[in-house]
């Protein structure tokens, strides 16, 4: 991977605040040609540094009204199986996001549910009887004070 430069810095600020940017506006913010831009995007893309493009979904808007942090314990015994208990997580819709963690647990997820009782079903029914979980500990968010925004990309380069 190549060290970003001034200019794919700018690209990539910008395309964290409006991912539908066109090339022409990039090249404005940029001050490089639009074709310049595309293939500077496209390269970021194919180094991985780009991920991918997505709508941000409010989640109360599609009945999702319980946002919750849960962390979770893996049995010690089980750990050979690591890899197969996180393919197991990635399969769960309800999970958006999973982390490995230092402290007292394991991994930490962020969970959405349409209810309490449907996230307690998750728990109980689905998350706590995959192989190799041995404990969770959950906290429900009551209000989101700032969400997942775009990364601090450091202007010099």
């Amino acid at each position: 991977m190549n060290k970003l430069d001034r200019y794919d810095r700018i690209l990539l600020k910008t395309l964290q605040e409006n991912g539908r940017a066109s090339n022409v506006e990039l090249s404005d913010k940029a001050s490089l040609s639009a074709p310049q831009c595309y293939r500077r995007v496209r390269q970021l893309e194919a180094d991985g540094i780009i991920r991918g493009y997505a709508a941000q979904v409010d989640p109360a808007a599609i009945g999702l009204d319980v946002i919750a942090f849960v962390s979770l314990t893996i049995d010690r015994e089980q750990f050979k199986k690591v890899r197969e208990l996180e393919k197991s997580i990635r399969q769960f819709p309800e999970i958006l996001e999973c982390y490995t963690i230092s402290g007292d647990f394991d991994y930490l997820l962020k969970v959405a549910a349409t209810d309490l009782k449907s996230f307690s079903n998750f728990l109980t029914d689905r998350l706590m009887q995959v192989p190799g979980v041995s404990g969770v500990r959950s906290m429900i968010c009551l209000e989101e004070i700032k969400q997942a925004g775009a990364l601090p990309v450091n202007q010099k380069g």
